[in-house]
């Protein structure tokens, strides 16, 4: 079995000129707020797009060549704020300036609305990016967290218990812990009886696979958790073992019917719903540039946050310019910079 996560990458992931496919909305995935005549400030300057806002991530397009594209997802965000910007379209103005981290590298994006008097901009992005980080249970794996209360589960806004199963062994130790199992439409949460604190709650959508296996306590339910979510190995206990088979015939029922529409719990609705994304995609005219789908690709350059690093690069001799500069970083040229500068 193939955990969704392996293949979700939109909310975990900064992505410049993305293909058509990368564009769709993936299952689970919501177009919440769409906004016309949004400029790219600080990649694209001078230039008017359309600002997608989804329940994972936001997505900017420009209007004129539609392949100049980003994607930027919700987990990457350090900060979100307002401030004064440039704009060749409307000046110096008021600005959405968004921090990032993806992969080490932090990227800067600054959205400014075209369109004068409409605080949408700030309002939809901030709005549901706050909802995304306030539902994290819904996606993340949590250890030790405030999951139960009277011995019951405290449940998410969107979610509905399928079965509670008694006389659960957690094998995490020599001794096992005798706990209890709560099954529900978006994930499979486990305490000890003995003390509540001691629990654990595993998302279907970190889930890679839901075997049984055997261990030095005799045949177990053995869950296996995405490399993002740490790469767990958590083994259950359950007697007799027509119990343990049904627990775990259930478990993978919902998880089948899980993968199928995940529900990601960023609840947020405008009071006008968008278009179809279908209805707002331009059709893309094939040109007479064919592109190497291995071409390295500069175009996140524009983007870099340097304000942040937190010490100059060494300065090297560049035999190209006559002059001491400080060195590239790998995999960028002169040659590539200077395209992204023009």
């Amino acid at each position: 079995m193939s955990g969704v996560l392996d293949v979700l990458w939109e909310d975990r992931d900064v992505r410049f000129d993305i293909s058509p496919q990368q564009m769709k909305m993936r299952p689970g995935e919501v177009l919440i707020d769409c906004l016309e005549s949004v400029e790219d400030t600080k990649g694209n300057n001078g230039d008017r797009g359309r600002l997608l806002v989804t329940n994972l991530r936001i997505i900017w397009r420009s209007l004129s060549l539609p392949r100049v594209n980003l994607s930027v997802g919700y987990n990457c965000v350090i900060n979100i704020t307002t401030r004064t910007a440039n704009s060749k379209l409307r000046g110096q103005t008021e600005a959405l300036y968004i921090l990032t981290k993806c992969n080490n590298t932090r990227f800067e994006f600054i959205f400014t609305n075209v369109v004068p008097g409409s605080p949408r901009l700030f309002t939809s992005v901030i709005a549901v990016h706050r909802a995304y980080e306030t539902s994290k249970m819904y996606r993340d794996l949590k250890l030790r967290s405030a999951l139960i209360q009277n011995k019951q589960l405290r449940l998410l806004p969107q979610e509905q218990i399928y079965d509670k199963v008694n006389g659960v062994w957690n094998l995490s130790s020599d001794q096992g812990n005798l706990g209890t199992f709560f099954i529900t439409n978006v994930r499979i949460v486990w305490h000890a009886n003995m003390n509540d604190s001691f629990n654990v709650s595993i998302p279907y959508l970190q889930i890679r696979s839901i075997k049984m296996r055997d261990s030095k306590f005799g045949l177990a339910l053995v869950i296996e958790s995405s490399q993002q979510s740490g790469g767990y190995v958590l083994g259950f206990k359950i007697d007799p073992v027509e119990k343990l088979q049904e627990a775990v015939k259930e478990i993978n029922s919902l998880h089948k019917v899980y993968s199928a529409n995940p529900i990601f719990g960023v609840d947020y609705e405008m009071e006008e719903k968008p278009q179809p994304l279908e209805d707002l995609t331009v059709e893309q005219v094939p040109d007479d540039v064919e592109i190497e789908a291995d071409e390295h690709t500069d175009a996140f350059v524009a983007y870099f946050a340097d304000e942040n690093k937190e010490h100059d690069r060494e300065p090297v001799f560049s035999e190209e310019l006559g002059l001491a500069i400080e060195k590239l970083k790998d995999g960028f040229t002169l040659q590539g910079l200077w395209e992204v500068m023009t």
